[in-house]
């Protein structure tokens, strides 16, 4: 079985990945490292137009630089853009490990519906679990940010500016948006993550483990 787990940054993906690996004892890999991977082997020519987000962050490292120069829909889809480039190494990643009849997890933001569709037809839905994880409170998430104690956290590290979090939440809620509209429209489970967090993990788990 490969387990997908799909949304935007921040909404808690990586934290169920890990859980769900302890608890069924499978591997799981983050697609940021495929991406990683797959922006090695992209002709260098090519690198800002496929991976276009990655490429602005390089070099505008600040998030209140960032977030103050592009808007929320603007990063949205700069996401999306450079997510689309990810497609074929979790493809590659899905279809190994079925042919070898292992267990895994993929998560990331690069985990689209559109892609997760895609497999099903392709690989047959028996062999794929997938859900979606959203979060579509602005006030809440930089509630939640304030209080936030996790090490290397890409908003805290690089914000200066108390405004810029309220920027990253409204580009959050805008991008779990679109997970939201294009996950039902394929049919998928999405589960919102502003409130009981650690509830939601556990019903989450349960409903990929059964």
């Amino acid at each position: 079985m490969i387990y997908l787990i799909g949304g935007p940054p921040k909404c808690g993906k990586t934290t169920l990945s890990k859980k769900l690996s302890k608890k069924l004892g499978i591997p799981w890999i983050s697609a940021d490292t495929l991406q990683t991977i797959a922006k090695e082997y992209t002709n260098k020519k090519d690198i800002s137009k496929k991976f276009p987000w990655s490429t602005i962050r390089k070099i505008k490292k600040s998030n209140d630089i960032a977030f103050g120069e592009y808007t929320s829909k603007e990063i949205v889809k700069l996401y999306t853009t450079q997510a689309k480039v990810t497609y074929g190494a979790i493809d590659m990643v899905s279809i190994c490990e079925i042919t070898d009849g292992n267990d895994y997890i993929i998560e990331g933001y690069q985990v689209e519906p559109q892609l997760v569709s895609a497999l099903y037809k392709k690989y047959g839905a028996e062999n794929f679990k997938a859900v979606f994880l959203i979060k579509k409170d602005i006030s809440k998430f930089v509630e939640d940010l304030r209080k936030s104690t996790t090490p290397n956290d890409w908003i805290i590290e690089k914000t200066k500016y108390e405004e810029t979090y309220g920027k990253i939440a409204k580009m959050i809620s805008e991008y779990g948006s679109y997970f939201e509209a294009e996950a039902t429209k394929y049919e998928f489970k999405v589960f919102n993550m502003d409130e009981d967090f650690d509830k939601k993990l556990a019903e989450i788990e349960n409903y990929l483990g059964k």
